[in-house]
């Protein structure tokens, strides 16, 4: 199985100029998962909600039919964010798209920074996507700062974790060597490069899109700073052996009984 990020530098508001990057940089790629990065196609410094309105699309918008063309023509299924509008709701969402089908989409559960002001809270419950003969997951960017997530995939049978990012902050590629470790999953971690300096908001986004394996291995890394394309070859049902060797195996060793705080809500 080919597994493949596409990293890029999206401007504001520019959806067409950032639909012709994504396509000038998979000219040649084909893969079995391709992600790409949240809001990939919009920009992400937001200075109100009813601009990120403004920018929305539904399923059937303008993304998800460059999504599909991409999707036929490397023959991968894609992951790539979007904002996404359902009634009067606004979410920091990831289209998943086969072919010419969108399967799901999947909303950021955990915002980050002023999203909370843009962008309603995920209502989507976790689940894991059977595509291409193995099981994926989906989460968005500072998803990854709560375990719990990729947890409750890995039960869920999750392989793959699909993993569009705008990230700012210096800890995730490192986290997410963790988080596979801990589950013994694929990663496929996508984000983006440049600038925006926009309302209150000074962003410098960290590149380094990264595919990590089960086994805590980064398989690729991307500049910090430059639009960046890479697909690794992986064999998927390594991460159905969740032993570390013949004593340890790290899901039949869970015990809830010691955890019990994890099923009660938190009283700040």
């Amino acid at each position: 199985m080919k597994i493949a990020y596409v990293q890029n530098h999206p401007l504001f508001g520019e959806k067409q100029k950032n639909f012709a990057e994504i396509e000038k940089l998979t000219e040649n790629l084909t893969a079995d998962i391709l992600v790409l990065p949240e809001l990939f196609a919009t920009g992400y410094t937001f200075t109100s909600r009813a601009e990120a309105e403004a920018l929305g699309e539904t399923t059937s918008g303008e993304t998800a039919e460059f999504l599909k063309k991409l999707s036929l023509k490397t023959g991968a299924v894609i992951v790539a964010g979007f904002v996404e509008l359902e009634n009067d709701k606004v979410y920091n969402s990831s289209l998943i798209i086969e072919g010419n089908q969108v399967i799901d989409t999947y909303r950021k559960i955990h915002s980050f920074n002023r999203e909370t002001l843009w962008f309603d809270a995920g209502d989507k419950p976790l689940k894991v996507y059977d595509v291409k003969g193995i099981k994926m997951g989906v989460m968005i960017c500072f998803d990854y700062f709560f375990p719990e997530v990729c947890r409750e995939l890995t039960l869920q049978g999750m392989q793959v974790l699909a993993h569009p990012c705008n990230l700012v902050m210096p800890y995730c590629q490192k986290a997410m060597v963790t988080r596979c470790l801990e589950n013994r999953i694929f990663a496929v971690t996508a984000n983006r490069i440049g600038n925006e300096k926009r309302g209150e908001d000074d962003f410098t986004f960290t590149g380094a899109s990264q595919i990590t394996a089960f086994n805590g291995e980064v398989l690729s890394s991307a500049p910090l700073n430059t639009p960046s394309v890479s697909v690794v070859e992986i064999e998927p049902e390594k991460a159905l052996n969740k032993s570390i060797n013949p004593y340890n195996d790290l899901l039949a060793q869970i015990r809830p009984e010691f955890y019990p705080s994890l099923s009660i809500p938190f009283q700040s």
